[in-house]
C-alpha cells in the first residue's frame, strides 16, 4: 500500500461554523476547549487560540479512558507550565460537576473578582465549548448538567447550531458546532484525526489509514495485535513474500493475518480490505486494542524513550 492520503478537509459548513464561533465569542467570559486525550496537540484547533484571545480558557481532555495514563499525566503536566489548567474526564461516564466548578472559577478568577469590585454579585459565568469534531463537547454538556441537554453522535458534525444551556446560578454554557481549521501544518495532525474519527471516512481512504494505524501501534505500542487478534506481528523476509515473489511490508502482512482470524475474506479466498480496516479502526476507536495514546511533549520524549517523528 502506497501512502498517499491527503488529511486536508474542510467542508463548506464548517467556514459558516467558524463565523458563528467569531461571533459569538464576544458574548462569554470564557473559552471551554474539549480535546481528544489520544491525540491532544493534533485535536487542539489553533483557530480557537485566536478566536478566543484575551478570554479566559480552560482544557478538557476527553476520552482519558481511551488514552495511555502515563502519556496524559505528561501533558497534564506540561499545560501546567504553561500557565493553563487541563482536566482529564470520560464524559460519557458522570462528570464530577465539582471539580469543573471549580476549574471554571479558578480559571475566571479576574473576572470574579472585577465583578465583586465593581459591586456586582451573582452574575453567571458565560462559557463556550469549543472544539473540533467528535472530541465529545455535547456528551460533556448532558454529563455536566445531569439531563440530555443537546444532541450527540458519535460522527463528526451532529451539533448543527449555537444552543445556550440554561442551569444553576453559577454558569450559562454555550455549545458550538466543531470546526476543523483550513489546512494542516504537517500530514501527521491529519492522520491523527483519522485515527480517532474526527474526520469523515467517507472522504479518506480507510484502507490506507488502517495500514498507517497498524505500522505505528506495531513501532510504540508492540504486542497490542497479538493481545487482541491472537496473530503474529513478526515475520521471516520468506513470509514477507507474496505469491508473485514481491516484497510486502509487515503492517500488510499483520492486516492480512487479521484478514483471516476475523473472517474478512472474499469469495476466492481475497482479502476484505474495506472490512478489515473497518474492524481495526473500529476497535482502535472503542479501546479494544488497549490505552493507546499517539502524542506525548516533546519535553517528555526522552522519559518515555521514543523518537521524535
Amino acid at each position: 500500500m502506497n501512502n498517499s492520503i491527503n488529511y486536508n478537509w474542510y467542508p463548506g459548513h464548517m467556514t459558516k461554523a467558524r463565523r458563528m464561533m467569531e461571533e459569538n465569542v464576544k458574548l462569554v467570559d470564557l473559552v471551554i476547549e474539549i480535546v481528544d486525550a489520544r491525540c491532544i496537540q493534533s485535536s487542539e484547533n489553533p483557530d480557537i487560540d485566536k478566536l478566543a484571545k484575551n478570554k479566559a480558557r480552560l482544557l478538557l481532555l476527553n476520552k482519558a479512558d481511551l488514552a495511555d495514563p502515563n502519556k496524559t499525566n505528561a501533558w497534564v503536566a506540561e499545560f501546567k507550565k504553561r500557565g493553563i489548567e487541563a482536566i482529564p474526564l470520560t464524559a460519557k461516564n458522570k462528570v464530577k460537576k465539582k471539580d469543573i466548578d471549580a476549574a471554571v472559577e479558578c480559571a475566571c478568577a479576574e473576572i470574579i473578582a472585577r465583578n465583586k469590585a465593581r459591586g456586582i454579585s451573582g452574575k453567571k459565568i458565560r462559557a463556550m465549548i469549543a472544539g473540533i469534531p467528535n472530541v465529545g463537547k455535547s456528551t460533556f454538556i448532558n454529563s455536566y448538567v445531569r439531563r440530555t441537554a443537546t444532541k450527540t453522535g458519535n460522527k463528526p458534525g451532529v451539533t448543527k447550531g449555537k444552543q445556550w444551556i440554561t442551569f444553576g446560578d453559577k454558569i450559562e454554557l454555550l455549545d458550538t458546532p466543531g470546526i476543523l481549521w483550513p489546512r494542516f501544518d504537517n500530514q501527521i495532525t491529519g492522520q491523527h484525526l483519522a485515527f480517532i474519527g474526527s474526520m469523515n471516512d467517507q472522504v479518506i481512504n480507510i484502507e490506507e489509514l488502517a495500514f498507517d494505524l497498524i505500522g505505528f501501534l506495531m513501532k510504540f505500542y508492540p504486542g497490542t495485535f497479538e493481545k487482541r487478534y491472537e496473530v503474529k506481528e513478526s515475520y521471516t523476509e520468506e513470509e514477507l513474500t507474496d505469491d508473485y515473489g514481491q516484497e510486502i511490508k509487515p503492517a500488510l502482512a499483520v492486516m492480512q493475518a487479521i484478514a483471516k482470524k476475523r473472517g474478512c475474506m472474499r469469495r476466492g479466498g481475497d482479502y476484505d480490505y474495506d472490512k478489515v480496516s473497518k474492524l481495526i479502526l473500529e476497535d482502535f476507536r472503542s479501546g479494544r486494542l488497549g490505552r493507546i495514546s499517539l502524542e506525548i511533549p516533546k519535553a517528555a520524549i526522552d522519559r518515555f524513550e521514543i523518537e521524535e517523528k
